[in-house]
C-alpha cells in the first residue's frame, strides 16, 4: 500500500476513513483464501514461483506487489516488493521484505525477515530486522525467541522488542503457553512489559477450549490481568462452532464481558462452505448502564467450489444507527481464485455502501502467480484458467 505520505494527496478525510475502516474489516477473506489456495503444495527439496498483484483502493494511491518464493534444499527465501505511482505517473519502489528461513534440523527453524523502505532520493534502506528461532520436541515442548530492531537515524540497529514464548505440554490433551515480551526502555535496555499466559485443553467430544490471560505491569512492580478471553471450538463432522468472551477489569479489579464473539461454520456435500461470525460488545465498553452486550457486527462468508476455480463472497453487516432499525449491509467483498496448470488467477472486489445507501466498488485486487495449485484443485483440460 502507499505510505501515509502519498495518501494525504487525497483530501477526503471522512469518506477515506471510512472506506478504510470498511476495508480493514473484509481484506482480511483474500489474504485468509489465499493461503488456502496456495497450500498442500508438493513438498519438493527445490522449487520456486512469482506472484504479481495490482490493487486500486479509493483515496489511496494504486500499487502493485511483487512477491517470489525461492527453495534450495534446507533454505528458502521469501521475497515481496511494494510499488506505488509516483507524481510522474511511474510506479516507484515503497517497501522490500525479504524472508529467510533455514530448516537447521528436524526440530529446530531459524528466520530472518529483512524490512526496507526507500527514501525520497530513491535510496533502499533497511528499516527493521525480525529474527527467530523455534525449537521443538518428541514430548511436544516447544521454545519460539523473537527479537525485532529497528534502525536508528545513523542506520545502527536497536533491539526494540525481544519476545520469548514456551509451550509445554501438561498432559494429552492439554497444553499451555507462556509468553514475555520485552520492549526497550529507551536506555538501550530491555524491561518486561507483557505477559501472557495461554491454556489450550481438547476434550473427547471434539472441542476445543482455549483461555489466555494478558498481564500488564502494575506500576509497583507486579503483574496484574489486563485481559482474558475464553475461546470454545466444537466440530461436528464438518460443521463447527466458535465462542470467544472477552472479560476486562473494571477499576477495581473485578473482571466482566466486554465483547463476545460467535461464530458458525457449514459445510454441505458439494463442498459449499457457510461462516457467520457475529460480533456483541456494549456502547462503552466496560460502562454500559445495563451491562447488556448488543450485536454491533455480522460477517456472512460462503465459499463455491466449482472444478477448476473457487468463489468466496462475503457480507458484513452493521447496525443502522436507529435503535430499532436492526442491521444493514455495509460492505460486499467477491474473492474468486481460478487454477490453471500454469498458475492461479485471483481477483478480488470490495463495495461499500454509498451515504446514499448505494454500493460502489471501492477496491479492486488482481493477483496472477505462476504457484502450481494445490494438489486437490482438479485443472481443466486446456490448462488454461476459463
Amino acid at each position: 500500500m502507499a505510505s501515509s505520505k502519498r495518501k494525504n494527496r487525497f483530501a477526503v478525510p471522512a469518506t477515506k476513513l471510512l472506506v478504510q475502516s470498511m476495508i480493514s474489516v473484509i481484506l482480511c477473506v483474500g489474504s485468509v483464501f489465499c493461503a488456502q489456495a496456495q497450500d498442500a503444495q508438493p513438498n519438493n527439496t527445490n522449487e520456486s514461483w512469482t506472484t504479481n498483484t495490482q490493487s486500486s483502493v479509493d483515496y489511496t494511491n494504486p500499487s502493485r506487489t511483487t512477491e517470489s518464493h525461492a527453495k534450495s534444499g534446507n533454505r528458502s527465501v521469501d521475497k515481496q516488493r511494494v510499488e506505488v505511482l509516483g507524481p510522474d505517473g511511474r510506479y516507484q519502489p515503497d517497501s522490500d521484505t525479504e524472508t529467510e528461513t533455514i530448516q537447521v534440523n528436524a526440530t529446530t527453524t531459524r528466520t530472518v525477515v529483512r524490512t526496507y523502505r526507500w527514501d525520497g532520493n530513491g535510496r533502499r534502506y533497511l528499516m527493521r530486522v525480525t529474527e527467530e528461532e523455534a525449537r521443538s520436541s518428541a514430548s511436544g515442548d516447544a521454545r519460539v525467541v523473537r527479537t525485532t530492531s529497528n534502525s536508528d537515524v545513523n542506520g545502527n540497529l536497536q533491539v526494540v522488542q525481544h519476545e520469548v514464548a514456551d509451550t509445554r505440554k501438561t498432559s494429552t490433551d492439554a497444553q499451555e503457553t507462556k509468553t514475555t515480551v520485552y520492549f526497550g526502555d529507551g536506555n538501550g535496555g530491555l524491561i518486561p512489559s507483557l505477559q501472557t499466559q495461554e491454556l489450550q485443553k481438547r476434550s473427547a467430544d471434539h472441542s476445543v477450549e482455549v483461555k489466555k490471560t494478558t498481564l500488564v505491569p502494575d506500576g509497583n512492580g507486579n503483574w496484574k490481568v489486563g485481559e482474558v478471553k475464553e475461546s470454545t471450538i466444537k466440530e461436528d463432522g464438518k460443521d463447527q462452532t466458535t465462542e470467544e468472551r472477552v472479560l476486562r477489569p473494571d477499576l477495581e479489579g473485578r473482571l466482566s464481558e466486554v465483547s463476545r464473539t460467535v461464530g458458525k461454520e457449514t459445510e454441505t456435500a458439494a463442498g459449499e462452505k457457510r461462516n457467520t461470525v457475529e460480533k456483541y460488545s456494549m456502547d462503552i465498553p466496560g460502562s454500559a448502564a445495563d451491562g447488556t452486550l448488543r450485536l454491533k457486527q455480522r460477517v456472512t462468508t460462503v465459499q463455491e467450489n466449482d472444478p477448476d476455480s473457487k468463489t468466496i463472497e462475503q457480507q458484513v453487516e452493521q447496525p443502522t444507527g436507529n435503535p430499532s432499525g436492526g442491521l444493514q449491509a455495509s460492505a460486499k467483498t467477491k474473492y474468486t481464485v481460478r487454477f490453471a496448470a500454469s498458475g492461479t488467477q485471483q481477483t478480488k472486489t470490495i463495495q461499500t455502501r454509498d451515504a446514499n445507501g448505494n454500493f460502489k466498488v471501492v477496491s479492486v485486487e488482481t493477483q496472477n502467480s505462476d504457484q502450481p495449485p494445490p494438489a486437490h484443485a482438479p485443472v481443466p483440460p486446456s490448462g488454461r484458467p476459463k
